[in-house]
């Protein structure tokens, strides 16, 4: 006796089958009337110039002149269709208006970075797309053509959004990190703004993440009109090349705070498994802290407690950057957008999408492509992209920077 999902098998799949084949018809059609809806465009075209065909017209200045085929793009390729000759009667063949424009349009690329952004590889693009209409001949979908359009279409948007203008950016808050992207390392700056927008600012690539390429970075998005006249929150994972390149380009507006979970892995990696856990829950218990007194004596505490037996390199780690880790519970700022800037999460996920982007290149040629990739890898994720968590508290924020940086002057001052 046939099993209950037996049955429902054998009742499905005659559904599921007639959904696939109504989807390919419904697709021809919809293409096939398209194909229609054009040839009446040039249709009109041609009668607008050369007036109706076959009717006498005392001071006609055009002449029909049979058909041609015209390349135009077409649901993802190029294809051929027939299209009217119009030439004027001192000579010369006129271009309809309607071919003009469809031909002036590219939406091959378009369809070939949104389809590799899928996951189809240019091999499998052609397979990819809807078929034609019966006795309808395409071209365009081959892999080297795939591959020309992917280029054509990722360099222009690369260079669109890596040479965008800043200065609409209400900058508040600053990401940085790097990734690794075929073989060479690309650090990439997020912002986020006063209203709580993220928004992916730029990217610097070299060997390794240094402050020469974090520098670079940084300058890129002043030149773009980025504007940073008072101080800013710089959440970092604590890489020492990031943390000079802030402070030789902004200076003292950028008040820094380090990951809090990038000081727990390192402090992780210095100790023996059999007292990780009891170092991470202390460290996670004064992080947690109402202020930042109480969570600097807790740290101090655990200093002396890694001193005494003998781990001194993860005492070390865990006093460099110290008071950096502080910096949240230092500005008094509400639980909730506490709990969201206390880490790099938020471009870390940034970069994650980036990885899933770049996964499918199988072979990488040299630094452009890497540049090409990563910012498509950064558009995508910016689709995704929502407010911040805690983004209404923000303007408590911005008067706790205020107040910081009125403090800071004061002490300078005396």
């Amino acid at each position: 006796m046939p099993s209950a999902l037996a049955r429902v098998r054998q009742l499905l799949m005659p559904m599921v089958a007639g959904m696939a084949a109504s989807r390919t018809d419904l697709m021809e059609w919809v293409q096939g009337m398209g194909l229609d809806a054009l040839q009446e465009m040039f249709k009109a075209d041609a009668v607008a110039i050369a007036g109706e065909k076959k009717k006498h017209q005392g001071n006609r200045t055009h002449n029909w002149w049979g058909t041609a085929k015209a390349e135009l793009p077409f649901g993802g390729r190029r294809i051929q269709v027939d299209r009217p000759r119009v030439r004027k009667k001192s000579g010369g063949e006129v271009t309809l208006p309607t071919v003009k424009r469809f031909q002036a349009e590219d939406p091959v690329p378009e369809r070939v970075l949104n389809q590799i952004l899928l996951g189809v590889s240019t091999r499998g693009y052609e397979q990819s797309l809807s078929a034609l209409p019966q006795g309808v001949v395409g071209r365009g979908t081959s892999k080297s053509a795939a591959s020309r359009n992917l280029v054509s279409r990722m360099s222009s948007k690369m260079r669109e959004y890596l040479s965008a203008s800043l200065a609409y950016v209400d900058l508040l808050i600053l990401m940085l990190d790097g990734i690794e992207v075929g073989g060479q390392t690309v650090v990439v700056a997020l912002g986020v703004s006063a209203d709580g927008t993220k928004i992916p600012l730029g990217l610097a690539q070299g060997s390794t993440e240094n402050a020469a390429i974090c520098t670079t970075l940084l300058q890129d998005l002043l030149s773009r009109g980025l504007k940073v006249e008072e101080k800013i929150l710089c959440v970092i994972d604590g890489g020492k090349g990031i943390r000079k390149a802030l402070s030789d380009v902004f200076g003292d507006r950028a008040l820094i705070h380090r990951c809090h979970i990038h000081k727990r892995r390192n402090l992780k990696d210095h100790l023996p498994k059999n007292v990780q856990l009891y170092v991470d829950r202390l460290l996670r218990e004064a992080y947690g802290s109402t202020s930042a007194e109480v969570a600097r004596n807790r740290l101090k505490s655990l200093v002396s407690w890694l001193e005494g037996n003998g781990y001194e390199d993860a005492a070390g780690s865990l006093k460099e950057g110290m008071e950096e880790t502080l910096t949240l519970l230092k500005l008094d700022l509400p639980i909730r957008l506490r709990s969201f800037l206390a880490t790099t999460n938020a471009i870390e996920n940034t970069l994650s999408t980036v990885r899933r982007i770049t996964r499918n290149v199988k072979r990488w040629k040299g630094g452009s492509m890497v540049r090409r990739w990563t910012a498509a890898g950064l558009m995508e994720a910016q689709k995704k992209f929502r407010k911040i968590r805690g983004y209404r508290e923000l303007p408590k924020l911005v008067a706790a920077l205020r107040s910081h940086a009125a403090e800071a002057k004061k002490e300078a001052i005396a």
